[in-house]
């Protein structure tokens, strides 16, 4: 008996800059009980380390399968790049299922994450990986992919969904509140994940990070999902379930706190929306660079964006300064 396990979490929902970004993981699980979802980290030990700890005493090439913030490393760090973990990853879990990423345009493209038609987000391809060799991610996806083939575990979707600043800023408007973007970006998962899976059969769990304090969330799910009731299992701060009845297949959703701890495709989620904004925002800093040398890099977060936004005032015309700045 098989089961579809697929996780979902975000990347960049505080910053006053920058996209915010929501990834998925899917991965098709053979031998499951029917009931309990299993440990991927577990099963798929000979390939994969769930911290920095057990990945630095590890000799044979496996890969970190953490929260993004866990892996991602300091940018003051001058030894290593800062998204040498993220990258090894999230390239290697690519490259594992046939698919090659020469640059970051390729990345985008692989995880159907569309850049925002903005002109600090265009610009040439930059080469990946950034922090790694090709040799040492190629030595990663065999590594990866011998554990997943002896598993018995497919990854089946690996995406990235990216919520512009425009787009933010306008469902804040329309809604008054940003929660509301991160909703956008699971409503598209979700409706991809019924597209495969509705009707196919074969039993889902899908896991999201909880959104915030939020517990209820059955009638988001209902308007995400057209045709589909999300029946509540159970519902607390920590924890909330739900069956989505009119699947053809089991199918239950769970939203709970620190998700990316407890389960293997979240924190693989959370590894591909963070290492798409990273990206992302490395193509803004470049951009802006061009017309000013001598600016610093900013990651988007608010004490650092403030700062980046007044050494940036010379060429930013208030069009522009508005774009640029996410509300909420």
């Amino acid at each position: 008996m098989a089961l579809i396990y697929c996780g979902i979490d975000e990347a960049g929902y505080g910053p006053m800059l920058g996209p915010l970004c929501v990834g998925l993981t899917c991965f098709r699980v053979e031998s499951w009980d029917g009931e309990h979802v299993p440990d991927l980290w577990e099963r798929l030990s000979a390939g994969v380390c769930r911290n920095l700890k057990e990945l630095r005493a590890d000799k044979r090439g496996k890969v970190a399968i953490a929260d993004s913030k866990q892996l991602k490393l300091s940018n003051q760090l001058k030894t290593k790049h800062p998204l040498v973990h993220l990258e090894r990853t999230a390239l290697a879990l690519l490259a594992s299922v046939g698919v090659e990423t020469p640059d970051d345009a390729h990345l985008f493209s692989a995880l159907g994450a569309e850049l925002p038609d903005e002109a600090w987000y265009g610009g040439e391809p930059s080469a990946l990986p950034v922090g790694n060799s090709p040799a040492e991610i190629g030595i990663a996806a065999n590594v990866l992919g011998s554990a997943l083939k002896a598993a018995k575990i497919q990854p089946e979707e690996l995406a990235t969904k990216i919520v512009s600043e425009e787009r933010f800023n306008q469902i804040v408007r329309d809604t008054g509140t940003k929660s509301e973007a991160t909703i956008s970006a699971i409503g598209q998962h979700l409706r991809m994940i019924a597209t495969r899976w509705k009707d196919s059969g074969e039993d889902v769990r899908i896991v999201c990070d909880r959104l915030g304090a939020r517990k209820s969330y059955g009638s988001m799910l209902q308007r995400e999902l057209k045709g589909t009731k999300a029946i509540p299992l159970y519902e607390s701060p920590e924890r909330s379930i739900y069956t989505l009845e009119g699947w053809a297949g089991d199918t239950k959703i769970l939203f709970e706190t620190e998700a990316e701890n407890a389960h293997l495709p979240v924190a693989a989620a959370s590894i591909y929306a963070k290492l798409t904004r990273e990206l992302s925002m490395a193509r803004f800093n470049r951009y802006f660079r061009t017309m000013l040398p001598e600016l610093k890099p900013t990651a988007g977060y608010y004490t650092d964006a403030r700062r980046w936004l007044q050494d940036a005032a010379t060429v930013l015309d208030a069009p522009t300064r508005k774009k640029l700045i996410r509300l909420g």
